[in-house]
């Protein structure tokens, strides 16, 4: 392995902490919670997580949005499994969350608004509760 330089270092100092800041939660008004116990990290949660902060990132979302991890969210045979917590919606667990639906999630769930009913798989009533 070559040495690194001091700017190789400052440079990789800065990388780390963009990607700290993405899992800050202070003042940002949504949450996505990821499951990644072993049966979430088997079924491709890595991936999930990896799609859902390059998306928060090509939006521009990073000052709303913060994207954390999790253990086993107990629907193992749902994984990867993914709970969204945003402003005047219900929380909601989507599972099956491959990269192509965590993108879709940020641009209509986060964005627009609208839950994506076929991946449901848990809190989609709380609204009706009210």
């Amino acid at each position: 392995m070559a040495k690194l330089t001091l700017a190789d270092l400052k440079k990789l100092r800065d990388d780390k902490k963009k990607e700290i800041v993405k899992r800050d939660s202070d003042g940002k008004t949504t949450q996505i919670i990821i499951g990644m116990g072993t049966c979430g990290i088997a079924a491709g949660a890595k991936d999930a997580f990896g799609a859902f902060l390059d998306e928060i990132e090509a939006l521009g979302l990073g000052g709303e949005v913060t994207v954390t991890q999790t253990g086993c969210m107990g629907l193992c045979y749902a994984e990867p499994t993914v709970e969204v917590i945003s402003p005047d919606m219900p929380a909601i667990v989507y599972g099956n969350v491959k990269g192509a639906l965590a993108k879709r999630i940020v641009k209509e769930h986060i964005v627009d608004k609208k839950i994506i009913g076929d991946n449901v798989f848990g809190k989609p009533m709380a609204d009706i509760v009210k």
